[in-house]
């Protein structure tokens, strides 16, 4: 029955996305990489919740809550406030200029150079770091899930080669030969699976811990386990309190602001409205985030006892422990769907980077639209194919996969987060400053943690936590952008013109609703402090 739901549901979502992606003219590079620019809130916000929950998200940040209770809800719930300020600030003037890549953004401000070495940047750490984990986290899982070795009476090794191949496949097929539309209509389908299924384990959770009444159950995991619901972490925790002030957000800023593999999305907006309500829509759907991401790693605390044997292994567990058998399958598809959303999304965005910052810039100029998105198609198939080989390589991936990924990560959101931002808020501060930015930012931040940190707590030191050492390459990196421009500034002021891509008008409710979400988030974290 677990596997006739899976499959089921898995083809469903397969069969829904060509019928409602069928019209779209993919030849041409907006239809390819953006969808046509017609996506609306809904499918927006659906999209940016799919490619954003992925395994390592739903099993690392629930293990972390297995061990340290809910202070790791920063990474959900603060991302709600970076959400908003990319509704107000950030999108406006993306879609203004009409832009289907943040290094295009830097292009116009700055130079062609800046471009490609953001866009260098991107394909770096997605080919590098983020495609193969994807895939090594969600072929564990699924394996995990459904005892691929005793079903197919293979080694766990071989197990997780056959799952990464069946992910990256599956996955490569939605993002290189569907399109951004494909891969969105994909994300809103399984986005609600996601909802649903995410928060059926903790509810069946508690009323496990309830002895088949909920309330009782919500009662007794808060009242025996009072030191799990402290949202304000300590120094030694995995995101201390002071944490929130410096990096943390600029983390999250970057994240949902300038990362192309999310930002994409409300690029793909069919007008400015649309792209804002998506995301406040989004912002709002994370503040529910915790429920699903943290609340089930506390639940498995209660159920489980505390001697599993990683912390990463409390939610498979939980879901095993307290799903019944035909919602077991039925969620390990919505769990597929959410392992092939962050994979196709971070590859179609490779995708976009590639053929329309990289291959029509210096390969081939004179390019017409069809050979740019068909060349961006082979190279996604490369792409994808490197990351199916070194997925399962990382068998020995540390504990703590989450926080290690945005430690890694560090080496180029800073950077870049850096130069947009100075770029959006300065007129004359020159191209020269946004390169020096780029390779001392992300030069620095590698000595910081690859050299300089692993030697000091080899001798027994203490070593600032990753994301204060992000807000201060941050600030150094602003200041020296700022000297240059006041020593070499540009001659002419940087004025932005409208591209008239889309209508640009704003949702009049964006600020209140903005605020009101910000407003929220202030009010979890006091009742939780």
């Amino acid at each position: 029955m677990q596997v006739l739901t899976f499959v089921g549901f898995t083809a469903l979502v397969g069969v829904l996305s060509w019928w409602w992606t069928r019209g779209t003219d993919e030849s041409h590079s907006d239809g390819y990489f953006l969808g046509g620019r017609s996506l609306t809130a809904p499918v927006i916000a659906g999209s940016l919740m799919m490619t954003n929950l992925s395994t390592e998200q739903i099993v690392g940040l629930n293990g972390q809550a297995y061990s340290e209770g809910i202070l790791v809800m920063a990474w959900e719930t603060l991302a709600a406030i970076a959400i908003c300020v990319c509704a107000v600030l950030l999108i406006p003037k993306y879609l203004k200029s009409g832009i289907a890549t943040i290094p295009q953004f830097l292009e116009r401000r700055f130079d062609t150079t800046t471009k490609a070495m953001v866009s260098i940047l991107f394909l770096s750490g997605y080919a590098i770091v983020l495609l193969p984990i994807v895939l090594y986290s969600g072929a564990l899982a699924m394996s995990t899930m459904f005892d691929i070795p005793g079903l197919l009476g293979v080694s766990p090794t071989v197990a997780l080669w056959i799952t990464v191949w069946a992910l990256g496949i599956i996955g490569s097929i939605y993002a290189i030969f569907g399109g951004l539309k494909a891969v969105a209509v994909s994300d809103t389908i399984n986005g609600l699976g996601l909802v649903l299924g995410g928060l059926a384990v903790p509810i069946f959770g508690l009323i496990a811990i309830g002895q088949g009444n909920l309330f009782e159950g919500v009662t007794t995991l808060y009242d025996q386990n009072p030191e799990h619901f402290e949202s304000m972490g300590g120094p030694e925790s995995s995101v201390p309190f002071a944490t929130i002030f410096t990096g943390m957000m600029l983390v999250q800023l970057f994240y949902w602001g300038t990362n192309q593999a999310i930002i994409q999305r409300a690029l793909a907006g069919k007008n400015l409205q649309e792209s804002q309500k998506g995301l406040l829509l989004a912002a709002g759907l994370k503040i529910l985030g915790p429920v699903m991401v943290v609340l089930p790693g506390v639940i498995a605390w209660q159920l489980l006892g505390p001697d599993l044997p990683t912390a990463d292994a409390a939610y498979p567990a939980l879901v095993r422990e307290v799903l019944p058998g035909p919602l077991l399958g039925l969620f390990a598809a919505v769990i597929f769907g959410a392992i092939l959303s962050s994979f196709n999304s971070a590859l179609n965005s490779s995708v976009t980077l590639f053929g329309l910052d990289l291959y029509k810039e210096y390969i081939n100029k004179d390019a017409s639209d069809a050979k740019v998105v068909s060349s961006g198609k082979i190279f996604g198939i490369f792409l994808a194919a490197a990351a199916m080989i070194i997925a399962p390589f990382i068998a020995n991936a540390p504990a703590g996969l989450f926080g290690y990924l945005q430690e890694v990560n560090g080496m180029y959101n800073i950077p870049i987060l850096t130069i947009l931002l100075v770029g959006i808020f300065t007129k004359y501060v020159p191209a020269l400053s946004a390169k020096v930015a780029i390779v001392l930012g992300a030069g620095l931040y590698c000595i910081s943690q690859f050299l300089i940190k692993p030697a000091v707590e080899g001798a027994g030191g203490s070593y600032p936590h990753f994301l204060h050492v992000m807000a201060i390459l941050f600030v150094l990196n602003v200041v020296i952008m700022l000297v240059i421009g006041k020593l070499r500034p540009r001659q002419e002021a940087y004025v932005q013109v409208d591209a008239g891509a889309v209508d640009i008008t704003p949702w009049p409710a964006t600020k209140p609703v903005a605020v009101a979400i910000v407003l929220v988030v202030v009010a979890i974290y006091i009742v939780f402090a």
